[in-house]
């Protein structure tokens, strides 16, 4: 099988093009600049987003693409420029994904692209599956909707698979990685009130359910990216701080975060209950459903 994937520098590109080679498929990274690319056996470099490049020729008659380009939410804070530079990296590399795909003769059977549970705006109290179809009030929830809007431009003939991620864990990148410090420090506690929900998922069932929803022809639309079992913050921060055997007795005041990371504070002060139907109801299996278990694996010695 070929798969062409942008954003595959990332930390779920990385993930899936491990899980891809290590099964014997060939990956495509679409990147602005190969020239600074180390070429494998079974992954190839291709660029895009150039003037002058046509990355469909070199990509034509590839089974799959999973588009997960897009400007990280994490990289600063966010200004009316930085909000407009989130939105805009995740259209602008979904309509040119889009574009390429009509371009081709040999269209790939399957378009999955990122996407995220922020559609569903914040809740303390609801659940959400995939068959919440309103999507939220705030700037994630538009985002969301606009870059899932987007991705559902592809030509009817392709199946579209809009991949909703919760909170990824990997402990050499992203939320978990950055959670670390204090906690290692004896300085760990609870954000807020503790009560926001945390709709997380291990990197490798991040990696593997992608593969799922490739091979299963009838999974299509939006698609959680989530374990099955949520936490409140203040269960996952006593849990990451058991796993590395420290205490949990410093809360950061809401007021604190919303200072210092203005309108992003809503990242870690908010969240969602959201739950994998999709996934469950086509048979996908979670490798890390517990969040002890996986803790337990991301932070092994």
């Amino acid at each position: 099988m070929k798969v062409a994937i942008t954003g595959g520098t990332g930390l779920i590109g990385q993930a899936v093009t491990k899980e891809l080679t290590s099964q014997g498929h060939h990956v495509f990274i679409l990147t602005r600049n190969k020239s600074n690319k180390q070429e494998e056996k079974q992954v190839s470099f291709v660029e895009w987003l150039k003037d002058g490049t046509e990355p469909e020729k070199e990509l034509d008659g590839i089974d799959a693409l999973i588009n997960l380009a897009g400007e990280n939410l994490n990289s600063g804070r966010w200004t009316s420029d930085k909000k407009q530079e989130i939105l805009q990296s995740r259209i602008e590399a979904t309509k040119e994904a889009v574009r390429i795909i009509e371009k081709m003769d040999h269209k790939p059977s399957v378009f999955l692209s990122g996407s995220a549970v922020g559609f569903y705006g914040t809740s303390y109290t609801k659940t959400f599956t995939e068959e919440d179809r309103e999507p939220g009030e705030d700037f994630l929830a538009d985002v969301v909707k606009q870059w899932e809007e987007e991705a559902l431009k592809a030509p009817p003939e392709v199946r579209v698979v809009c991949t909703r991620f919760g909170v990824v864990l990997d402990a050499e990148d992203g939320a978990l990685k950055k959670m670390l410090p204090p906690f290692k420090l004896f300085a760990g506690g609870k954000l807020g009130t503790g009560e926001q929900w945390m709709s997380w998922i291990h990197i490798e069932d991040v990696a593997q359910a992608l593969v799922h929803c490739i091979h299963h022809k009838d999974i299509q639309g939006p698609v959680n990216f989530t374990s099955p079992e949520p936490q409140r913050m203040k269960d996952f921060g006593k849990t990451l701080a058991d796993t590395l055997n420290r205490p949990f007795w410093a809360p950061v005041p809401s007021t604190v975060l919303h200072i210092a990371l203005g309108e992003m504070s809503v990242l870690v002060l908010e969240g969602q209950r959201v739950l994998p139907k999709q996934l469950q109801n086509y048979g996908y299996t979670f490798t890390y459903p517990n969040l002890q278990e996986a803790f337990s694996d991301l932070l092994k010695d």
